[in-house]
């Protein structure tokens, strides 16, 4: 099978359907390619930020979008040790939406396909796993995938690669990586929802251990943090050790924990953490965008978040010159250079975080109380407006200006 299009995105996560929904909002025709056959995996990011929230407020899809199941989270709060604080209040955001909306991200990206599928110029084709680049020329014009219906051939003017931190297509393009280190790994697993647990409190910390746990309405999606290549020894000290450590850090579950949650270690999900970043996010051809181009840390959950900016940032720079007769390198190397200071500036957060904050909390089994510096974010709620607006605008958020094309 052979398919001509103007731009090929490989990867139907955030990054790669925001990004093809936009171009074809512009008319630029697009397919998106995606391996799996739907968006349905559990343990990845919920978070839509509020940043997020404003570009699809921008978009005219807002009210429809917050129709769907969600959850706000207007105020961060933590527990450090028996001590609940404080730490950022959002709902003095610049924006139309001040909060961050907690979202399955198989509903996030179905609204948006939904909505993409009302432009003649978008198309999406699930299980369709990139296999090679074609190159002519020294450059990359199209992809070779692997399909139900056999191999695909695309030939494109660019293709756009959004296939995440693993991303094939970064490899096939022999792209030099920068890795950033991370010293944590996360155990990702559901533990149920009782209708007399407290109000969401985002981040556990005591006694060596950190727990993350994000409200998804029926039960809770938990985050447990360990030291990097920890897993094997948390394993050995068997299931029931695990719970007591869960019930320990978050008394409230104690219940649920012990009644056999989570019941095997087939529950439990590891996410082995990587914080890197390509030194050049693209080749002639080709564009790297989201996690393909910066590896993010869970921290902070603003992994998704840099995605749609980058998918943003692409489409206002890409759809102007593509429509007045081609993009040229100058272009892709143009979204680089306006993305790599927020991803640069996240990343540095995140490894501060990693060294100064988990690196020192994580197997010590000591009992914690609340710096000082997060006893002035409880205390001061002026102070509270700063960590709120990294965390839900980020750094230099975009806003839509690839225009729209006649339906």
């Amino acid at each position: 099978m052979d398919a001509t299009v103007q731009c090929c995105v490989a990867g139907g996560g955030p990054a790669g359907v925001m990004v093809g929904y936009l171009l074809a909002r512009a008319g630029i025709r697009t397919l998106i390619l995606e391996k799996h056959k739907d968006f349905l995996r559990d343990f990845r990011g919920d978070t839509v930020h509020a940043s997020t929230l404003e570009v699809i407020y921008e978009l005219g899809l807002l009210d429809e979008f917050l129709k769907r199941p969600h959850q706000e989270l207007r105020e961060i709060r933590g527990r450090i040790g028996g001590v609940e604080v404080r730490l950022a209040d959002l709902t003095h955001l610049p924006t139309h939406c001040r909060f961050i909306a907690l979202m399955p991200q198989w509903d996030f990206l179905n609204f948006l396909t939904e909505q993409g599928k009302k432009f003649p110029a978008f198309q999406l084709l699930m299980e369709a796993e990139v296999t090679s680049l074609i190159e002519k020329d020294g450059r990359i014009a199209g992809l070779e995938a692997d399909t139900e219906q056999g191999r695909l051939k695309v030939k494109a003017d660019l293709v756009i690669a959004a296939d995440g931190r693993n991303s094939n297509v970064r490899k096939l393009a022999g792209l030099e990586v920068e890795d950033l280190g991370a010293p944590i790994d996360v155990l990702w697993m559901r533990i149920s929802k009782e209708a007399g647990d407290p109000r969401q409190v985002l981040g556990y910390f005591n006694r060596g251990r950190v727990l993350v746990m994000l409200d998804r309405g029926d039960y809770w999606q938990c985050a447990f943090l360990i030291l990097k290549g920890q897993f094997d020894e948390i394993r050995a000290e068997g299931l029931p050790h695990f719970r007591e450590e869960i019930a320990g850090i978050a008394p409230f579950l104690k219940d649920r924990v012990t009644d056999g949650e989570p019941a095997s270690w087939d529950d439990v999900n590891l996410l082995s953490v990587r914080v890197d970043r390509l030194h050049r996010w693209w080749r002639p051809g080709l564009l790297c965008i989201g996690d393909s181009a910066h590896a993010m840390s869970p921290i902070g959950g603003v992994g998704i978040n840099l995605a749609i900016q980058d998918a943003v940032a692409a489409a206002n720079i890409l759809a102007g010159p593509w429509k007045a007769g081609g993009i040229t390198d100058k272009d892709l190397e143009a979204v680089q250079e306006r993305r790599m200071f927020p991803a640069k500036a996240t990343q540095a957060f995140q490894v501060f975080v990693h060294k100064r904050v988990l690196e020192r909390v994580l197997g010590r089994d000591k009992p914690l109380s609340p710096p000082w510096p997060v006893r002035l974010l409880d205390r001061w709620a002026l102070l509270r407006r700063i960590p709120a607006r990294f965390l839900g605008l980020g750094v230099r958020p975009e806003h839509v200006r690839s225009g729209t094309v006649p339906e």
